[in-house]
């Protein structure tokens, strides 16, 4: 039972292949993958370790009112953990992040998670600002704006949790006691510390200006994953042989990012394939599901084997090993 995660990700991952694949052409797609320029994809991995490094930066901005960290450590953190959410289900990867960062700094491994769950808001606040945009030129199925009404409400009510339970975390620590101080102390004291440290995470940026920087650096950081399936479009000549609109690269960010916010399968495989070939098969753009398909590999490739490489490189530069960070995740979640 203690994999049942991992179990019921890899189911997940097989359902969503099997709707991917069971009517497409593999003919077809053979053909699709033979046609590709693959010389696109070399500035489409840059560009994706761009929004990485600015990933990095925005990060520091977020832990600097806790700490003032380099940005080689955080660099080497959000590496290691992008490769453990590759490899494992349900965001575990945020763990081994916290984790990684813990432990060479002077800051608690629940102080930075904290930090790590601001950076989820702020990502889902602005993936919602650009479906807002994107409504305007594009008319989203139902159920595309539905999930996304429905993830901006869970998220937009956490953040308001978070606010309240910074402020007034007495009510709560009361209520832990209640429920855990007679039948389970010990475990209350340590969920009661861990909280405390979470909490420090939650803090308000060090000035003003910093709010600014973060806006842009997301608003960056996103451009550059719209980028980065523009320049795969081009790869596969998706542009002028279905006559795409520039929106497609929008359409695309937007659907395939709720889908990967939502904890599933190791790596998003499956998930993430369908919901790009559905994307791009949408009228007006009308791609069949087999070149579809040949798109949505190619740029999760590009989105998972980098992130492999990198990460067991800094996994190996920091003298860390593979069962003692899977442990970790499964620890502190």
């Amino acid at each position: 039972m203690k994999n049942y995660k991992l179990i019921l990700g890899i189911l997940i991952s097989a359902l969503f292949l099997y709707l991917a694949f069971h009517k497409v052409n593999l003919a077809q797609m053979g053909e699709a993958f033979a046609a590709a320029n693959y010389w696109w994809l070399i500035p489409t991995v840059a560009i994706t370790f761009v929004a990485h490094g600015l990933r990095t930066l925005r990060w520091r901005y977020l832990l600097e009112p806790i700490q003032r960290i380099s940005l080689k450590p955080l660099f080497s953190a959000l590496m290691i953990g992008y490769f453990f959410n590759d490899i494992l289900p349900a965001h575990l990867g945020e763990f081994v992040r916290a984790y990684v960062l813990g432990r060479k700094q002077p800051v608690s491994g629940s102080a930075i998670f904290g930090t790590i769950v601001m950076e989820r808001i702020i990502d889902v606040f602005t993936l919602f600002l650009l479906m807002a945009v994107a409504v305007l030129v594009f008319p989203f199925p139902g159920w595309v704006r539905m999930g996304g009404y429905l993830t901006f409400l869970v998220i937009a009510l956490l953040f308001v949790a978070l606010l309240l339970l910074k402020k007034y975390p007495q009510p709560f620590f009361r209520l832990m006691e209640r429920l855990l101080g007679r039948t389970f102390p010990h475990l209350n004291e340590r969920l009661k510390k861990m909280m405390e440290s979470f909490l420090v995470g939650i803090v308000p940026l060090r000035r003003p200006s910093h709010y600014l920087i973060v806006a842009l650096l997301s608003a960056v950081i996103w451009a550059c994953y719209g980028a980065a399936f523009q320049l795969v479009l081009y790869s596969f000549d998706f542009v002028s042989t279905y006559s795409l609109p520039w929106t497609t690269s929008l359409v695309l960010l937007v659907i395939t990012t709720f889908g990967v916010l939502v904890p599933s399968s190791p790596g998003y495989v499956g998930t993430y394939h369908w919901l790009c070939q559905q994307s791009l098969a949408l009228s007006p753009f009308n791609v069949p599901e087999s070149q579809a398909l040949t798109f949505a590999i190619v740029i999760h490739a590009i989105n998972f084997v980098p992130i492999i490489i990198v990460g067991l490189a800094m996994i190996s530069i920091e003298g860390l090993s593979l069962k003692s960070l899977r442990s970790s995740a499964h620890r502190t979640e």
